[in-house]
């Protein structure tokens, strides 16, 4: 019995995580309110309150939730420009972008989540990055590709995919390449 209603009490959980990330993506953070992630994970509101607390903690959740930044700081830091371009050029080409940068997007004109929002990218990306570069500008170094990194995102949310007659996906990797060895050498 315990075990089932385990089994039941995670699987609502990821069910009003799932529908918070789909609604926080498409409306934005101010948009969504406690009772459409109800209404849309089949939930009551007090069932979520005692999960997540406040809609700014489900917020967080939602974000920390979103994997990583998946595999591309892994690997050799020489090879780190081209693992950032295939990234980049991969989610500027792709259908969907990327789930954490779309709830972001949406979400930047809320004042009350911008700590999470910066946390959650100084934690996934940027401090990871320089933790992996050797001299003594790794952090500014890591925050211009950190820039790039979340500037494409962006974009590719205002744009869609194939941004602006944006080249094939090698060219796109190649130029890319280049601007990020620029951005990450010493």
């Amino acid at each position: 019995m315990d075990e089932t209603r385990h089994r039941d009490r995670e699987a609502t959980r990821r069910r009003i995580l799932d529908a918070a990330h789909r609604l926080f993506s498409k409306l934005g953070y101010e948009q969504v309110t406690m009772r459409m992630i109800a209404a849309e994970a089949g939930a009551n509101i007090a069932l979520i309150n005692r999960y997540f607390g406040s809609k700014r903690d489900l917020f967080a959740e939602v974000l920390a939730g979103r994997g990583r930044f998946p595999g591309v700081l892994e690997g050799s830091v020489e090879e780190l420009p081209g693992r950032l371009a295939e990234y980049v050029a991969e989610r500027l080409h792709s259908e969907r972008g990327s789930p954490v940068m779309e709830a972001l997007s949406q979400s930047s004109s809320s004042p009350e989540i911008h700590g999470i929002m910066r946390d959650r990218v100084t934690s996934a990306i940027l401090e990871p990055m320089a933790a992996l570069l050797p001299g003594p500008d790794a952090i500014f170094r890591a925050t211009v590709a950190t820039a790039l990194i979340t500037g494409a995102g962006t974009l590719r949310q205002l744009y869609g995919p194939g941004v602006l007659g944006t080249p094939g996906h090698e060219a796109m990797v190649a130029r890319l390449t280049a601007v990020f060895e620029a951005c990450l050498r010493t």
